[in-house]
């Protein structure tokens, strides 16, 4: 086959989204739950209240076919509500590529829907006990008529379904996921940050200080993990009111922080000591 009919092929492939659980697989069969996987806020002002206009032309907003079916998928409004019946999928599809080209991750907060635009927010009830979980829309599917929502396994044990199988859920749309947009942690969230990491020394240099969380989320998001040190997020209240300071954390010593701090990566940065 000619690179030309092979490039084709995939891109039919892939873009006409019929393939939701594709081939391939994480390396690791390891299925603990990453300290990585991205949980959601159930504040509506957290996410975009459209679509972004650059999701609209995805190809999985494409019309497509499946087991002879075709589905089209439609926009929705924040606040639009569902209701239906929930499964979901876990060890058996974990690592293959979801319908919008991510690998899926049964830990991270995440769900296959058949109409919803990619990357939509949505708020998903347990009728038969009223716990909620919010996730983000990446994957399509489920193509069984009675189903309206495939869970990933960390969002099915939130509402407790796991056992069952399936429930009654009703969807809410809260938004939309766009550039720069963060699920925002709460203020006990955040004071709990610093003491679930692992300190190696006593001494960090302050690399931002920001009076709105996003600023901070996006700081602490590029740097982590610079040279091998790691980014937290101290949640100060102070004479000029609640500030959000990012700290480079992880240095042996307070020498070892002058000396890192010397190398002028950081302007502005200074040696704070740990609490």
């Amino acid at each position: 086959m000619s690179r030309s009919l092979c490039f084709l092929a995939i891109a039919t492939l892939f873009f006409s989204a019929c393939s939701t659980r594709g081939p391939g697989a994480f390396r690791s069969y390891n299925y603990a739950p990453s300290s990585t996987s991205k949980t959601y806020c159930d504040d509506k002002s957290a996410y975009c209240a459209t679509p972004p206009k650059k999701k609209y032309s995805k190809a999985t907003m494409r019309p497509y076919v499946v087991h002879g079916k075709k589905y089209y998928p439609q926009v929705v409004s924040v606040g639009d509500t569902f209701r239906g019946n929930a499964s979901w999928y876990g060890p058996n599809f974990h690592g293959k590529y979801t319908s919008n080209g991510e690998r899926y991750n049964m830990w991270a907060m995440t769900a296959a829907h058949k109409t919803l635009p990619m990357n939509t927010i949505v708020k998903v009830t347990n009728r038969r006990n009223g716990k909620s979980t919010v996730v983000r829309i990446n994957d399509r599917g489920p193509f069984v008529s009675t189903r309206i929502i495939d869970l990933s396994k960390a969002a099915a044990s939130k509402i407790s379904m796991i056992g069952t199988g399936t429930a009654p859920v009703t969807l809410e749309v809260l938004g939309f996921e766009g550039k720069g947009k963060r699920s925002i942690p709460t203020k006990k969230e955040l004071k709990k940050l610093p003491q679930k990491m692992s300190m190696t020394g006593k001494y960090a240099i302050q690399i931002g200080s920001f009076s709105k969380i996003q600023g901070a989320l996006l700081t602490q998001e590029k740097y982590d993990n610079t040279d091998g040190y790691k980014t937290i997020i101290k949640d100060v209240d102070g004479d000029d009111g609640r500030m959000f300071k990012v700290w480079l954390t992880g240095f042996k010593g307070e020498q070892e922080a002058r000396d890192y701090k010397a190398n002028g990566k950081f302007r502005n940065a200074f040696i704070v000591r740990e609490d």
